[in-house]
């Protein structure tokens, strides 16, 4: 057991200055007294340290004099009297590996604060639509090589994404698009008979759910569930570092990750858009027999009448759009997450929030898009 003397100092005025004398032994287990005191010490700069009567020395103790000299603004390097085996070499040591935080900046709530992260955001967003162009691009270029060489597309594992994205999202589309269509069918209900045009409930249905709610609903229920899906597995093979073990055995995960991926969507997104479509339909057709006296034979026929061919095919153009995003986006915040569980939570997050944005807006393209060509 070390017998370990108590540390102390004085602040002293001498023919070099004022001098920061210092005695006794400065280590982890004796300095705690001393924290109080030194923090105490008068604001002048002591201009130099007198380690003479010095005893031993750890990190510690000399984290505690690099400190004091910080906040009293004294020189670096300190002068030194006396002579001491390591301090010389334990202050540099400390001085250089405990830089202070700055002190943390007021939040500014002003106006110029409002358009600084206006901008900043601004940019950020431009930022990240031209990665994500750049990230299509690359994706395209692969599925064109791909198609030239099909012996090297994955089938195993586009099967087993479009079972696991589209077979098992089928229920679940299937049921929320027949309460949508159950929903816009009493909306529709209530309203025209107001003015007794309740007869045009079918015509309501048919093109809000061929054109609209089928593949958006579609678009929106993907992107929550196999979109974070997507994510969530990549970025744990980023974590768990697969993806450099692909790259070192020569695989491309453009190859084996993306491309199955976005073949799979692009396949099934428009099968699960017609599921949603005639369930919507459904919903709307029980509703209308229940409430209207509108039996499903003559609902089917009015449909048939008054719903021409081209508004189903307008949405079912969009579905393969939806899944191609859904996709992409899922693909790259997966790629990019890092080796935290924070990076995987926020990418996940980050992919949700850009596939619903995407859906919609893509969604107002096309509603713009058609209505210039007049369909």
């Amino acid at each position: 057991m070390l017998n370990l003397t108590a540390p102390s100092f004085t602040l002293e005025e001498s023919d070099e200055g004022r001098v920061l004398r210092l005695s006794g032994d400065w280590t982890v287990a004796t300095i705690n007294p001393l924290d109080a005191e030194l923090r105490a010490l008068p604001g002048d700069v002591p201009a130099c340290l007198d380690v003479s009567a010095l005893g031993r020395l750890d990190t510690s103790g000399a984290y505690l004099i690099d400190r004091t000299l910080r906040e009293k603004g004294a020189a670096w390097p300190p002068r030194i009297l006396g002579d001491h085996a390591s301090v010389e070499s334990l202050l540099e040591q400390v001085h250089a590996h405990a830089e202070p935080a700055p002190p943390a900046e007021k939040p500014d709530t002003g106006l110029l604060a409002l358009l600084e992260r206006t901008g900043k955001g601004s940019i950020d967003f431009m930022k990240e639509m031209l990665a994500s162009l750049a990230f299509l691009g690359e994706t395209l270029v692969t599925l064109a090589r791909l198609a030239t060489q099909p012996w090297k597309l994955r089938w195993t594992s586009i099967v087993s994404v479009m079972e696991e994205a589209g077979l098992n999202a089928m229920p679940i589309i299937a049921f929320l698009s027949f309460f949508v269509g159950l929903v816009i069918a009493f909306i529709g209900a209530t309203l025209l008979s107001d003015f007794g045009l309740e007869v045009f409930t079918v015509q309501l249905i048919g093109f809000a759910v061929l054109r609209e709610f089928g593949v958006v609903l579609t678009g929106i229920v993907l992107a929550g569930r196999t979109n974070s899906s997507f994510t969530a597995q990549i970025g744990s093979m980023k974590m768990r570092q697969e993806i450099d073990a692909m790259q070192t055995l020569g695989l491309k995960p453009m190859d084996v990750i993306v491309a199955p991926r976005v073949l799979a969507m692009v396949v099934m997104t428009p099968v699960l858009t017609f599921v949603a479509t005639v369930s919507g339909i459904a919903g709307g057709m029980a509703v209308c027999w229940a409430t209207l006296d509108i039996t499903p034979a003559v609902f089917l026929e009015q449909m048939r009448a008054a719903v021409t061919l081209d508004q189903f095919w307008v949405g079912m153009s969009k579905s393969p759009v939806f899944g191609l995003v859904v996709a992409l986006i899922a693909c790259r915040q997966g790629l990019q997450v890092g080796g935290s569980v924070q990076s995987l939570g926020k990418a996940t997050t980050t992919s949700v929030v850009q596939a619903i944005f995407a859906i919609i807006v893509i969604d107002a393209m096309f509603a713009i898009f058609y209505m210039e060509m007049g369909i």
